[in-house]
């Protein structure tokens, strides 16, 4: 069984930046494709960025590219998303999930393990 657990986030003013970190447990995670996620109060869960197994390609929503960049280090089962510039927009609780992938297709629905969620708090 999938357990990750996020950590990072925080209350930071507009402009400012922050490095989330998921680390996973109960397997290695190069067998799977890895995701961040955000929902906002009163909105839907969305789709931030994504990573394939071995890290060659991501994927990143429109409103977050050239501001966000999602990596993974496989040896350490840990998967980051650095967020720079950000903005009170990108207010929300942010969500890594996973899910098995053999192929280096990145996508972004259809996960089946997810965190518990970190705030993502920024102040105008």
């Amino acid at each position: 069984q999938v357990q990750l657990v996020e950590s990072g986030g925080g209350l930071v003013q507009a402009g400012g930046s922050l490095r989330l970190a998921c680390v996973a447990s109960g397997l290695t995670i190069d067998t799977l494709l890895m995701g961040w996620f955000r929902q906002a109060p009163g909105k839907e869960r969305e789709f931030v960025a994504a990573i394939s197994r071995l890290g060659g390609n991501t994927s990143y929503r429109d409103s977050v590219k050239g501001r966000f960049t999602i990596s993974r280090d496989n040896a350490k089962n840990t998967v980051y998303l650095q967020m720079n510039s950000l903005k009170p927009e990108d207010t929300a609780v942010y969500y890594c999930a996973a899910d098995w992938s053999l192929s280096a297709v990145v996508r972004t629905t259809g996960y089946d393990y997810w965190g518990q969620g970190t705030q993502v708090t920024v102040s105008s």
